[in-house]
């Protein structure tokens, strides 16, 4: 067979070929809209000519101390100005961001430094005891082979001063006067490869060591545009920013912004009163959060709210599958929600429900109920499929028949750092493996039923822990709601309800309650998915707000398996 030749012999030149990164939207807002306010943080504001100098001050500063091409460095701070200009500064300098969650403990972060080896650390000022032990420990584990990495601590003129000075006593470099070594007209470089890193992002590692995730300046480029595309993102959005910076760089949300010139509003803590009076004050129209946000958003009480909202606000959720319920609630809240689907290996969300206009007619309920599935890909991402693990084929679109979901395109991972046996499973048969268990409908969407080690198999029956989940949300009482598996005398395993009560509802007879969510269950489900049991306090979390179910089902196995019954 020949070879495919295209009509022509043309080469790449200069002229018409570049690699694609994010860092270009910097440039561009800067020149179009140099007096726009860029972000707004409590009494600081930045329009996006001043925040691409300090970039290019960053950038310039970092070049100075021998950051460049193949240099990490880590940031680990809250939603703050210097979280939003790393992301541009440091790929400036050649090197690679590693936006570090400020929930880890002392000993994940230690290994996340050593692992990505990085040169410098960036670190907000609430946070530098963190980092402080996070080094010791570091330096414990490094059998001799440890290198102090520079460390600059981030003030935060909303804050008490008195961290910093602490910081500064512990020889650290206050980041405003690290900017101010740089050179304002620094003339930083596009990489000339896109396949070069731009961030590295670790998992969560509840099971074990975390696996560093590995992004290119393409894949940022490509899911920064595909973020506006498929939400209809305007020019000059307002923005607020809910979602952590460092869970998968703010789902890309971070280069988003500079692309459509918008506005980024900061945020250093979600409450559900701060948003909705960013969104009074500060005119957000976008936002993204993950469900166990919008459910503090719907149950805030009175008066933490102002509403009627004076616009409609679009809402970004992904992170979990949000309960059909806390859909319904956002909308008659006055929000539009859009509900996406994604992980850190795929840039953050990369599928979307996209709404289709003939379920304007349908009932409320309905359409939350639609709206709760994870959709169609993402325009950015090639390929996505279910697929049978058994032989890797395409699950037929019936709605029923479970597979795994898998991607393949460009906005896919390069790997994860430093671990060959991982990234050879996790790119088994050409597709990465999301290891999440899912159904294609007949019109082309999937539904998320479960993470593989999360199903319930009851007498022989699969139960989706999800499915019922958000059952139960129906209930008044619950606030949140976790389901696992426990052992069985007779049925191998049953779903057992680990339930957060309302706030106003924590005196309540818990034995009364747990038989009443029971006898609310039978209502409506089948009778093998009812939980035979309910244990009611707060859910163990993850550093990103994941729900914890490993934990619960090891909860789940001590309470020993429940006795025959006649349920």
């Amino acid at each position: 067979m020949a070879p495919e030749r295209d009509i022509d012999d043309l080469p790449r030149n200069k002229a018409n070929y570049t690699a694609l990164t994010p860092l270009s939207f910097l440039e561009r807002a800067a020149t179009v809209f140099p007096n726009r306010k860029s972000l707004i943080h409590g009494s600081v504001e930045y329009t996006w000519h001043q925040t691409y100098r300090r970039c290019r001050l960053l950038a310039s500063a970092l070049t100075k101390n021998s950051v460049t091409f193949g240099s990490t460095v880590a940031v680990i701070a809250p939603n703050v100005p210097a979280m939003y200009e790393a992301h541009f500064g440091i790929p400036m300098a050649g090197a690679v961001i590693n936006a570090v969650n400020v929930r880890l403990n002392a000993e994940t972060i230690a290994f996340l430094l050593g692992h990505c080896s990085a040169s410098i650390v960036m670190v907000d000022q609430e946070f530098f005891p963190l980092a402080e032990e996070a080094l010791r420990v570091w330096e414990n584990n490094s059998k001799g082979n440890f290198n102090a990495p520079l460390l600059i601590v981030i003030a935060d003129k909303n804050c008490d001063p008195t961290p910093v000075q602490y910081a500064l006593e512990k020889g650290a470099i206050e980041y405003e006067k690290f900017l101010e070594t740089g050179d304002p007209d620094f003339t930083w470089k596009a990489p000339e490869d896109e396949w070069q890193t731009i961030a590295l992002g670790y998992t969560s590692g509840t099971t074990a060591s975390p696996k560093g995730v590995v992004l290119h300046h393409r894949g940022a480029y490509i899911m920064a545009m595909s973020n506006a595309v498929v939400w209809s993102m305007p020019e000059g959005a307002v923005y607020l920013w809910t979602l952590p910076l460092f869970h998968c760089n703010g789902w890309c949300f971070v280069w988003t912004l500079a692309m459509v010139c918008g506005t980024n509003i900061c945020l250093r803590q979600v409450t559900a009163k701060a948003v909705y009076s960013a969104i009074a004050h500060l005119g957000v129209t976008h936002f993204s959060a993950a469900p166990v946000v919008l459910n503090t958003i719907v149950n805030a009480p009175k008066e933490e709210t102002i509403l009627p909202l004076p616009r409609l606000v679009h809402v970004s959720t992904a992170g979990a599958s949000p309960p059909p319920s806390v859909l319904a609630a956002m909308s008659r809240r006055g929000f539009r929600v859009l509900h996406t689907y994604g992980l850190s290996e795929t840039y953050g969300p990369s599928t979307l429900c996209t709404w289709k206009p003939e379920w304007d007619l349908l009932p409320p309920d309905i359409q939350a109920r639609l709206q709760a599935r994870q959709g169609v890909r993402y325009v950015g991402l090639e390929h996505l499929d279910v697929v049978s693990t058994n032989d890797m084929k395409p699950v037929p679109a019936d709605g029923k028949t479970i597979g795994e979901i898998v991607f393949r395109g460009n906005i896919v991972m390069k790997g994860y750092l430093k671990n060959p046996k991982a990234n050879e499973e996790a790119f088994a048969g050409g597709w990465y493996h999301s290891g999440d268990l899912a159904v294609k409908h007949p019109d082309g969407y999937i539904e998320i039923k479960d993470r593989s080690k999360d199903i319930i198999i009851s007498g022989g029956e699969n139960i989706s822990s999800v499915e019922v989940e958000n059952f139960l949300y129906l209930h008044p009482a619950i606030l949140e709601v976790s389901v696992v598996a426990r052992p069985d005398e007779q049925w191998g395993e049953s779903p057992c309800a680990f339930v957060t009560l309302k706030p106003d509802l924590k005196d309540t007879d818990q034995r009364k309650l747990a038989d009443d969510i029971i006898n609310f269950s039978r209502s409506k489900m089948p009778k093998f998915w009812v939980p035979k049991s309910v244990v009611f306090g707060p859910l163990p979390k993850t550093a990103t707000g994941k729900i914890q179910k490993h934990l619960l089902r090891a909860k789940a196995k001590e309470m020993g398996p429940m006795k025959k019954s006649r349920l």
